[in-house]
This record gives structure tokens, sequence and C-alpha cells, in this order.
């Protein structure tokens, strides 16, 4: 027979998913509606947190230019994700504290 397995020695699983990192190489400006939509399709997976945008200078990585506008479209109401952001200096870490999500 197998082994048993003791189920209270089993740790919480913390699963992140990153598509800001993906999205961050992609040469041809991806619109805004459209990153929205994707990162609303992965609020429903149950993931613990998605890594969803920056808040950065445009000239440092001009794909997520548009994290506000991203953030402002994300559905949050049914989900318990939480979100995560790059922040690069005091500007972004101030900008990205306006976010109640």
């Amino acid at each position: 027979m197998g082994k048993k397995i003791d189920l209270t020695a089993v740790r919480k699983l913390k699963l992140v998913e990153c598509p800001r990192d993906a999205m961050q190489g992609i040469i041809p400006f991806i619109p805004t509606a459209k990153k929205a939509k994707y990162i609303n399709t992965l609020l429903k997976v149950g993931f613990d947190t998605i890594d969803f945008g920056s808040f950065v200078s445009p000239k440092a990585i001009p794909q997520l230019k548009d994290s506000e506008e991203v953030l402002a479209l994300l559905d949050m109401s049914q989900t318990t994700t939480k979100l995560l952001a790059v922040i690069g200096n005091v500007r972004g870490a101030t900008t990205g504290a306006q976010y109640p999500e």
C-alpha cells in the first residue's frame, strides 16, 4: 500500500500570476481594454495574487504606461485575489497608494 499523507502538515499554497512580466517585453502596444479583459479573466481563476502592472516611468516600460487605466477597468467585486504592481520610485508609490485595490 502507498504511504499515507499527513494533511495537517500541508501548508497553504499561494499562486501568483504575473502577466505584467510577459506584457512588458511585447513591443507593439497592447490596447488597454485588451489588457484589462485578460486580467479580469485571470481574476476568476482564483490566484492568490496577480502582478498586473507597473507604476514606473513610461520611458522605462512603455507597454505599462496605462497601468492606472487598466486598474480602473478591473472588476474586483467577485474575487479575493490581491493585486500587485511594480513601483520604481516615490512618485510611483504615491500613484499606487491612491488605489485601495
